[in-house]
């Protein structure tokens, strides 16, 4: 598979310790972004305030981590590895905890689509759980050959329905034979994901992700014990205007919902839980309010351990190079004003708990 000989070789020769060290924040409250675009937007000559750093203007403003998703193969080059280790590099020096948000595929993966990366087509169950070992290793190894030590890894990204389909790939508690046997296989994919970050860092906090916070699917997380899937923190997304996600649901249903929701995680299973991503309109003149209340109600929780706005940078009509093709148009949930500068619907989250 490429990255044995590799994760071997670099094991024996790495020191003990970090260049960069954020170990006096680890377990507070997360004030993130996920950034994951920003290499490719700074390629494009999108320009951040008065030409300034974005990750150092995200600092000035009270942001303390950031998210930053890995591909295994993606076409365009964006948010493959080494793209993912730059970003990594620049955030971990200005200060920043790091999560690392490894979707086991060559694009997005979401409860709509995990595909397997084209490279591990041909695998059959076995070999995918090496595929699964190594390439978590072949990550966090690289990040520890940069001297970075990410606070949190996502195991997958929004997997209510599973990984890897469609060996990994389980429906909503039905437990037919069939089903059991997906369930198998899901819950071992990222058992053995949760070994392999524990390898590369002992005190690594293992994320398993879902989305629609909103939702309370206590029969995943039953499920996922049940079949020896392991995580030490559930992570939820969390989109509250997006009414036509949620069955018209207005937004302070959803954040009242969340937060319901958030609380009998947190009960049940005696787990803390991350907000991963958020997302409000950009021009929407409630989206401040929105992010207003939902952060109160968050902080409020002790065992909710911060929020991640996803992308924020976006602005002025941007669009990565793998949306063209695909006639997609620019991301509408970005934070940042029409100056490239963040907005008050940001900063109230990068604000909170001063």
């Amino acid at each position: 598979m490429g990255y044995r000989l590799w994760i071997i070789g670099l094991a024996a020769t790495l020191l003990t310790g970090c260049y960069y060290s954020t170990d006096s924040a680890r377990g507070s409250w997360a004030k993130g972004c996920d950034l994951s675009w920003l290499s490719e937007m700074e390629h494009d000559s999108v320009v951040f305030g008065n030409h300034q750093d974005c990750i150092e203007m995200l600092r000035a403003e009270g942001m303390n981590a950031v998210r930053l998703r890995v591909w295994v193969n993606h076409s365009t080059g964006w948010s493959n590895l080494p793209d993912m280790l730059t970003l990594a590099k620049r955030a971990a020096k200005a200060g920043q905890r790091i999560m690392v948000d490894i979707h086991y595929s060559d694009f997005f993966a979401d409860p709509h689509r995990q595909d397997i990366p084209l490279a591990w087509r041909s695998y059959d169950y076995e070999t995918m759980l090496e595929a699964v070992q190594e390439y978590t290793l072949f990550v966090l190894y690289a990040l520890k050959e940069e001297g970075i030590e990410p606070e949190w890894v996502q195991i997958g990204n929004e997997t209510p329905n599973g990984m890897l389909w469609p060996m990994g790939r389980v429906g909503e508690g039905r437990m037919a034979k069939g089903e059991r046997e997906a369930w198998d296989r899901y819950a071992g994919l990222t058992a053995m994901g949760y070994k392999a970050a524990k390898e590369a860092f002992e005190n690594i906090t293992v994320i398993v992700h879902v989305d629609n916070a909103y939702e309370y699917r206590d029969w995943f997380w039953n499920a996922m014990k049940e079949h020896g899937g392991k995580w030490d923190m559930i992570g939820l997304s969390h989109y509250p205007m997006m009414s036509a996600w949620n069955g018209g649901k207005t937004w302070q249903q959803m954040n009242e919902l969340a937060e319901e929701n958030v609380k009998k995680l947190i009960a049940e299973f005696k787990t803390p839980v991350m907000i991963c991503e958020i997302g409000t309109f950009a021009n929407d003149p409630e989206s401040e309010v929105v992010m207003a209340d939902f952060v109160s109600r968050m902080e409020r929780i002790d065992s909710c351990k911060g929020i991640f706005y996803w992308e924020p940078e976006v602005y002025g009509g941007w669009r990565p190079a793998e949306y063209i093709p695909l006639g997609w148009g620019s991301y509408d949930m970005g934070a940042f004003t029409e100056e490239g500068k963040p907005s008050e619907t940001l900063k109230t989250l990068l604000q909170s708990k001063q």
